[in-house]
């Protein structure tokens, strides 16, 4: 093993046990950094100079899209910060360096409102002409799947794992546990969708009972995000919806509606758990596409005949 394989490995156990990233992060940082040993020549820290980093992101330009090469970038910077603050080098090599490159905006993808209403509506038939009572609960359960995940804008990682413990029907509350382990309580606004999760909750107790997470499957086991892609996929197909369905544009969905229902872009924010309202921003590019069709459609000057 040689030098730079050594502190590199160090440095992952220092973001693992010190620091305590999450797992995906960590994974992340292990494939970002694994990538950047593997390519460069040099085998000791010290001999990684600025010259060599410059090489390495013109090959990252040149494979990937922007937003992966931002993400490999910020891997390596942090991890030669580590290096500078352990002493283990007397000059980072990116600090003359400046790195500066436009990353593409690209606008999530939602799913229309009616589209959503749609696909809520055909799982809850579902669950009134079910066959069998496997297939009723099973309905029962991906109705508060779904109705959960537009309800909050939660991630699909933060709807797995949530406790039993962290969801209270009775005041309407959600806790969440979100990137960073950063806590945030969301509260549930409409009636029908306490009650779908009272049903759930009612109908799975046993379940939840011995396995402590508040979603789970027939077998006791706690819901994996795999298996609540597929049961989107399921119901999109039943309900003939010629759109692919990711549990992320329900996350999309939430934040533009609200956008555009004229809530603070701050409350908006603090609901989704992003760290900074720059990440929450992109939102805005869809509201003015919004305002673009409402002009174009509604704007009283459509209708004027003047030549």
């Amino acid at each position: 093993m040689n030098d730079i394989q050594l502190h590199t490995n160090k440095y992952l156990d220092y973001c693992s046990h010190q620091k305590r990233l999450d797992k995906k992060t960590i994974k992340a940082y292990h494939i970002d950094l694994e990538q950047f040993v593997s390519y460069i020549s040099e085998t000791q820290l010290t001999d990684i100079t600025q010259d060599t980093l410059e090489l390495y992101i013109s090959y990252l330009h040149q494979n990937y899209q922007p937003k992966t090469v931002k993400r490999k970038i910020a891997s390596l910077k942090a991890m030669f910060h580590y290096f500078e603050y352990k002493g283990l080098i007397t000059q980072n090599p990116f600090s003359k360096m400046q790195i500066r490159f436009r990353e593409p905006i690209i606008l999530p993808k939602t799913i229309p409102l009616h589209t959503v209403e749609h696909l809520l509506k055909v799982i809850y038939s579902q669950q009134t002409n079910a066959k069998t009572a496997y297939q009723r609960k099973n309905a029962i359960r991906d109705a508060a799947v779904c109705e959960l995940l537009f309800a909050t804008g939660m991630r699909i990682s933060e709807l797995c794992s949530l406790n039993v413990n962290d969801v209270n029907l009775e005041d309407g509350t959600i806790l969440i546990y979100g990137k960073g382990s950063k806590e945030r309580r969301l509260q549930l606004g409409n009636k029908d969708v306490i009650t779908t999760l009272e049903n759930y909750k009612a109908e799975y107790f046993d379940e939840i009972a011995n396995c402590h997470n508040f979603f789970v499957n027939q077998s006791g086991r706690p819901l994996s995000d795999q298996t609540v892609r597929r049961m989107i996929t399921k119901y999109t197909e039943l309900a003939a919806i010629d759109l692919h369905i990711t549990p992320h544009m329900f996350r999309h969905t939430f934040a533009t509606s609200l956008l555009e229902a004229d809530v603070d872009i701050r409350y908006i924010q603090e609901m989704l758990g992003h760290s900074s309202i720059n990440i929450t921003e992109i939102y805005t590019h869809v509201a003015v596409s919004k305002q673009r069709d409402i002009l174009t459609s509604k704007h009283p000057r459509k209708d004027f005949n003047i030549i």
